[in-house]
């Protein structure tokens, strides 16, 4: 009996290896949406909106309701390639670091085949005629230094030369320059091309990353408004058509989990669908039959608290999950989901969330943290940094502010530092401990001095 039972537990770490091989998806797609809170899907309570489509991804995998984003585009498209928070790498806003490496270049190290589709703007954002604007113009990371095989990029060149991300777009695939592609929308075209990646590649293991233009100001009509059927209106600018977008969003992820049906590969592909932002100022919309601003931009709940769904038929159980999750966690992630592990020379603030996907316990973050400054840049003359931490309960920042924080909606509540429950109490300890241990080094030198929005530093 004995010998039975050391031969049987020598067998479990081969057993454990291949239910964790198991769970390695061939493919996976990373959809970014760009600019919608919670309040946007109707699956998270909003009501304004018509979500299908990703509310039935959500009922059929996993919905997460404590995932967290920076409040603004640039510095979360920075995080969640690169698994660093901002202060480690930020130098400004539209920027990314020549000389760092993204989950693009790990995933073709692991042997995938690499695609990306959508919005770029991380390699010159400042106009030519902004203060200092010679010093940041051209300086960051060009798409085909990213680690993708393939890319097909709105605004990938100088922000003038952008041209418009929906109707009769503007964008660069693969070298190749298309300038208003008359009577084609940009969203359409991103999915026509990621679907054509996965068609060429459907043998080799493959990792797509989808951040989409939608549904971002301007708020332009989408081929389903009536007004499309006007070109003289395509590029019209009004909040009216904000709830067509949100619309075009959804059907345009049906678009990829039915193309990727088509192909033969949906038992094969783990679909990520997550959000760089909260939802922009100027809408307003319902959440669990309460008005919600968008908060975009700002470092309240509204602006930082976002989707997070994860869908793989066969694999995923249904769910809904309510640990932390923030941009860095995507690069250990994808890592794990890979059968791999980041490289040991890469610095990485990230916990990855794999095991929470697979329904195992994993480590789950016990607080997030955020350095937020958009600046330098041109249109963030109205920023100021914003350094805090924050847990299920409570956010803290940097001077002292400590807010409670509600778990199901948007709600924070400053308190009064001489009234603190013993839990508050607590709290503050804890999430004053996540900023002094992440404000450690490494720290970029553009983070350790404060400037203005023309990068002139504030005395």
């Amino acid at each position: 009996m004995k010998k039975f039972l050391v031969s049987l537990l020598s067998l479990l770490p081969l057993a454990t290896a291949q239910a964790n091989k198991s769970f390695v998806p061939k493919k996976i797609i990373l959809i970014m949406a760009d600019d919608i809170g919670l309040e946007g899907l109707g699956c998270y309570g909003g009501s304004d909106y018509k979500t299908p489509r990703l509310d039935q991804l959500a009922a059929e995998g996993i919905r997460f309701t404590h995932a967290y984003s920076q409040p603004l585009c640039s510095p979360t498209r920075l995080e969640i390639m690169t698994g660093k928070d901002n202060h480690r790498n930020w130098q400004y806003f539209g920027i990314l670091p020549p000389e760092e490496k993204t989950f693009g270049h790990m995933m073709q190290s692991f042997g995938y085949r690499t695609c990306i589709a959508g919005k770029w703007q991380l390699q010159s954002y400042d106009p030519i005629d902004f203060p200092n604007a010679e010093k940041r113009r051209g300086t960051g990371m060009h798409p085909k230094d990213a680690g993708f095989h393939d890319y097909s990029l709105f605004h990938s060149l100088h922000t003038e030369d952008k041209g418009s991300r929906y109707a009769n777009p503007t964008y660069l695939q693969n070298g190749t320059l298309h300038k208003e592609v008359d009577g084609k929308y940009g969203e359409d075209l991103s999915v026509e091309f990621l679907l054509n990646f996965l068609e060429k590649n459907k043998d080799e293991k493959a990792f797509v990353y989808y951040p989409m233009a939608l549904p971002h100001w301007p708020v332009n009509p989408t081929p389903h408004s009536a007004d499309w059927v006007d070109p003289s209106k395509r590029l019209a600018e009004d909040d009216k058509y904000f709830p067509d977008m949100v619309a075009y969003m959804d059907t345009i992820v049906g678009r990829v989990v039915d193309g990727v049906e088509k192909l033969g590969l949906r038992e094969e592909t783990l679909i990520l669908f997550y959000s760089d932002n909260g939802t922009n100022k100027s809408v307003t919309s319902h959440l669990n039959g309460k008005l919600v601003k968008g908060g975009k931009a700002s470092p309240i709940q509204s602006g930082i608290r976002v989707p997070l769904i994860a869908n793989w038929p066969g694999q995923i159980k249904s769910a809904v999950n309510s640990e932390l999750i923030d941009p860095s966690d995507f690069l250990p992630t994808l890592a794990e989901l890979a059968g791999r592990k980041v490289p040991s020379t890469w610095h990485s603030d990230g916990i990855t969330f794999a095991p929470q996907l697979n329904d195992k316990k994993g480590t789950p973050r016990g607080s997030a943290f955020f350095w937020y400054d958009p600046r330098p840049g041109w249109d963030k003359m109205a920023f100021t940094r914003s350094i805090f931490a924050l847990d299920k309960n409570y956010k803290l920042f940097s001077d002292g502010r400590l807010f409670a924080i509600d778990g199901i909606n948007y709600k924070e509540e400053l308190l009064d530092p001489q009234k603190l429950s013993s839990n508050a109490k607590a709290a503050k300890s804890k999430l004053q401990k996540t900023i002094t241990t992440m404000m450690q080094p490494p720290i970029s030198p553009a983070a350790q001095t404060e400037v203005d929005a023309f990068g002139t530093p504030i005395k």
